[in-house]
Formats: structure tokens, sequence, C-alpha cells
């Protein structure tokens, strides 16, 4: 089997660490640098946050770029009270792993990302876990930089118009409006994308979670210790959002775009229309919107996953904490 070459773009934080290790446990994957952003933390955090993964995993080999410290437009205002001021549960040791500031390459995480994709014209498949700032400058600095790329694949954005940090915007997008509508409207590349609304209606039981770190391996022991702190692993929520609106569960919102990427077979159905971001506004700024009726006429279009193999995903997640 020809090896699947992926790059991934993340701003680190628990969910993610959780979709970079089922990135690192499938042996046909190679990761060929990880790039950070500013989203969950600070994008120092998330330096040092994907340094902490890939030393638990025993993947010191790959690199880590240091990428935009905050939006195209407008200051940075992380959510401290997701996953935690350092974006893992504010429960590891702040010097862990000793030396990690050195990990992280000299290169810009932008430089490489062109760079890594153009040295494998048509064989990368890009996935996105945070805001999508380092994917806009990327193609501000090299034009052709989608059409080098086999596909993207985000989590971010809606399809329902539903939100979770404004009436109706997705973190991901909130965070950077103005990049999530330069991405959607210039790559033209194959576009997959998660959406807040397709992970909260594809959740696992909370058994799933308690079956999933209590593995004895250091992956999952690292996964039990980052969220054994962090409210949003709590099964004492009370009433949010996400409950209100799908009802209670666990939901690993980065590692569906990851398994989508890696195998397609996890996602059972998908709507392919035209999308853009909304920029204007108060309610509606940072909102995917989906043109089901054509009313854009744009020719290219995306593929927004609405199903999910569950039995395949939960396959995956357990597999991703059995490192090293």
């Amino acid at each position: 089997m020809a090896q699947k070459l992926l790059l991934i773009d993340t701003d680190c934080g628990i969910d993610d660490a959780q979709a970079i290790m089922l990135a690192l446990s499938q042996p046909q994957v190679k990761v060929l640098g990880i790039t950070c952003c500013f989203g969950n933390t600070t994008v120092d955090h998330v330096c040092h946050n994907v340094v902490r993964v890939l030393s638990v995993c025993g993947r010191n080999e790959i690199p880590v770029f240091r990428g935009l410290a905050g939006p195209l437009v407008g200051a940075f205002n992380t959510l401290k009270d997701h996953f935690g001021s350092d974006g893992l549960g504010d429960v590891l040791d702040a010097k862990d792993p000793v030396g990690w500031e050195e990990r992280v390459q000299k290169e810009h995480a932008v430089a490489a990302m062109v760079r890594l994709v153009s040295e494998n014209p048509g064989q990368v498949s890009l996935v996105a876990l945070g805001p999508l700032t380092n994917l806009a400058i990327a193609i501000r600095l090299d034009p052709t930089f989608p059409q080098k790329l086999k596909d993207l694949f985000i989590m971010g954005g809606n399809m329902e118009g539903k939100g979770n940090v404004s009436v109706c915007g997705e973190f991901n997008f909130v965070m950077d409006p103005e990049s999530a509508y330069v991405v959607l409207e210039e790559y033209t590349c194959p576009t997959h994308i998660a959406t807040w609304e397709f992970t909260c209606r594809n959740k696992l039981s909370w058994d799933f979670f308690e079956k999933l770190v209590a593995q004895e391996h250091n992956a999952a022991r690292f996964m039990k210790t980052i969220t054994s702190k962090c409210w949003a692993f709590s099964r004492e929520f009370g009433v949010n959002k996400r409950d209100v609106l799908f009802g209670q569960g666990f939901v690993p919102y980065d590692a569906y775009a990851v398994a989508a990427c890696i195998d397609p077979s996890v996602v059972t159905e998908s709507v392919e229309c035209a999308v853009r971001v909304e920029v204007q506004g108060t309610m509606g700024r940072g909102m995917m919107a989906l043109d089901h009726t054509n009313v854009l006429k744009k020719t290219h279009k995306v593929l927004v996953m609405k199903t999910c193999d569950l039995t395949k995903f939960g396959e995956l997640l357990m597999a991703s904490l059995r490192l090293p």
C-alpha cells in the first residue's frame, strides 16, 4: 500500500492531540510535518503541546513549525475555559519535555507548508484542525499552493447555522473569519469539511471514552492525564450548547477530520455544494453558509460530512492510544 502523506495544521488542544495521535498510529500514513497556529491557546503553547504529543508517541523525528500568532484582522482573544490556558488541561509540567523549544524549527510554518507540498506535488493531504490563518497566508505566498495539494480536510464551520462560541459561529472559523473566507473561496482542491454539528451528531458514548483512556499504553495514559481536570471531559458539564442541541456524549472534534482523511469509508454520507463564510454582521460573522440552491454560482463545491461509521471511527480512536 502506498504511503499517504499528511501535513497537519493545528492549534493543539486536547482534541487536536487525539487527532494527531490517530494519524501517527496508522502505518500507511507519513506525517511530513506539523504546523502550528493560535487558537485553543497561544501559538507558543501550541508548539509546546505538539512537541509533547510527539514525545509521548516516540515520534520526535517529525518537524514542528511555528506559524501565525493571531488572525488576519483584529486581536486574538483566546477562550481559556475549554481546554485550559495551556490547551492541554493545565496538568502538565511546564518544562516537559525539557528543551522543547529546540524541537521547533526555525523555518516559519507557512514557508514550510508551501515547501513540503511543492516537494511532493499532488501527493499531500492537508488536514486543518484550527483557525485557517496559516492556510490563508500560504495562498498569498504561493497562489498555486492549493493546486499542488492532493486534498484538504477541515474541522470547522457549521452546516445549520448553530454556533458554539457565537449565535451562528463555530470556534475555528470565528477565530479568523477572513482566513476561513479566503480558504473556502480560493482553495479549489478537493475539500472535505467536518463541521461542528457533524461531529456532535456523531458522538461516542462516555463508556467508550472510559475504555479508550483505560488502555495500558503511554498515549492512553497521556490522554487520561490531560482530560482528568478539564471540564470539557466531565460528565458533570451542566447544561451547555452541545448538550442542549445534540445530547450528551464524547466528541473528539478534530479526530473526525483526520479519520476521514485516513479512511474515506469512515464518512458514510456527505453533502456536496458550494459554501461561503460570512464576514459581516455580529450574529453571523464566521458562519459557513451552504448554497444548496446554487445562488452563488460557484464552480467549486466542497463535501460537507453528514454521517459517520462510528464502529470504524471508534476502532481508529482505540488504535490511536496504543502508542508507542
